[in-house]
């Protein structure tokens, strides 16, 4: 199987199933001299991990990580960090009943005819299990970042039709993880919640939509003409579990506008070059302009639903098929650190491409 390797010069490489012994990677091409703050690794993990709240899974992991190489004394060494999450929760006979059924809308049908067989527990490599340990080269990442002071900040503005209209430049993004649906607005936080929890009830799936901000970047990111910033983003967002549309700065809005109103005026504060406005999204020709880099991700409704539905089995039968197991109503409250993590590891690749192989 190919394509479990994303980066080229900061490169993660991940492995493991949802219920095999450990989920892991290795993580190459991280600079020598880093102090690594485990406890931030963790953090992320524990932002990321089921169990959180009633309208996430109920599935109870630790996520506890352990590195197996490339840090001595606290410090990166510039060898390959190597690390494994275990996997403590193992339910695969949750999962007998779909042994030679398809679920509708899940990588089941698709991974059986590409490799002649799959894994049936919980999906397998297919699983959202795996994203955990892109929130752990994430999570270095921004430690990487933060030396350079760029942040990056998700958080949900919409599930269904209820949508948090305030622009990010008017929240207080510190709220984001103080809610259980990643909302920094408290009112639509809970209205949010409420719905969610509504639709678990129901034995149904919502979806929504997730924001991503990214402040502080240089200007020059990005590498024209195939490895443009924001291709590179839109490539690791739409590698996310259930994730199916990617937009930046106006994105599908551009559609309404005309060129004198979309068009981003050049201006001077403080001696450097700004735009008046930031339709673009903070990148101009696949390279950022040190405006703020802002995004939006959609995420279809999770597709396991506690309902019976029609589907046919690995023969081609007909045949129905009952949700069972511990599924997310809703994915976007889970989803919001693993896009922080995509986003940091996007950004530290094009970093580094633009320095050296050692830190400032």
């Amino acid at each position: 199987m190919a394509g479990n390797t994303f980066g080229t010069i900061f490169r993660l490489t991940t492995f493991g199933e949802s219920h095999g012994e450990a989920i892991g990677g290795v993580i190459d091409g991280c600079p020598a001299g880093l102090a690594l703050d485990i406890s931030l690794i963790q953090e992320a993990l524990d932002r990321r991990k089921p169990g959180q709240s009633r309208i996430t899974t109920q599935r109870k992991e630790e996520d506890k990580i352990e590195l197996l190489s490339g840090v001595f004394d606290g410090i990166t060494t510039g060898s390959p960090i190597g690390f494994i999450i275990k996997n403590n929760n193992q339910k695969p006979n949750d999962y007998e009943h779909i042994k030679d059924k398809f679920r509708p809308s899940h990588a089941d049908f698709t991974y059986q005819e590409k490799y002649g067989l799959r894994d049936y527990r919980g999906g397998g490599r297919s699983s959202a299990r795996e994203t955990a340990c892109r929130v752990v080269g994430g999570a270095i990442a921004q430690q990487i970042l933060a030396k350079y002071k760029i942040t990056i900040n998700a958080y949900v503005t919409q599930v269904g039709d209820i949508k948090l209209l305030k622009k990010y430049t008017e929240l207080d993004l510190s709220k984001t993880y103080l809610h259980p649906t990643r909302c920094p607005d408290d009112t639509i936080a809970d209205v949010m919640f409420d719905y969610i929890d509504k639709i678990r009830k129901e034995g149904d799936t919502i979806g929504g939509k997730i924001t991503c901000v990214i402040n502080n970047l240089p200007v020059g990111l990005g590498e024209p003409v195939f490895d443009r910033l924001e291709a590179d983003l839109a490539k690791a967002m739409l590698s996310i579990n259930a994730s199916k549309g990617f937009e930046i700065g106006s994105g599908f809005g551009c559609i309404n506008m005309k060129g004198s109103e979309h068009n981003d005026v050049f201006d001077t504060q403080n001696n450097k070059v700004i735009t008046k406005t930031n339709h673009s999204g903070g990148v101009l020709g696949g390279i950022s302009n040190g405006e703020d880099v802002y995004f939006n991700i959609a995420f279809k409704p999770v597709a396991t639903i506690m309902q019976t539905q029609e589907t046919i089995d690995t023969n081609h039968n007909k045949t129905t098929i009952n949700g069972k197991g511990r599924h997310d109503p809703c994915v976007l409250p889970r989803a919001v650190p693993i896009v922080e993590s995509m986003a940091a590891l996007v950004v530290v690749e094009h970093l580094l491409r633009n320095n050296s192989n050692k830190l400032s």
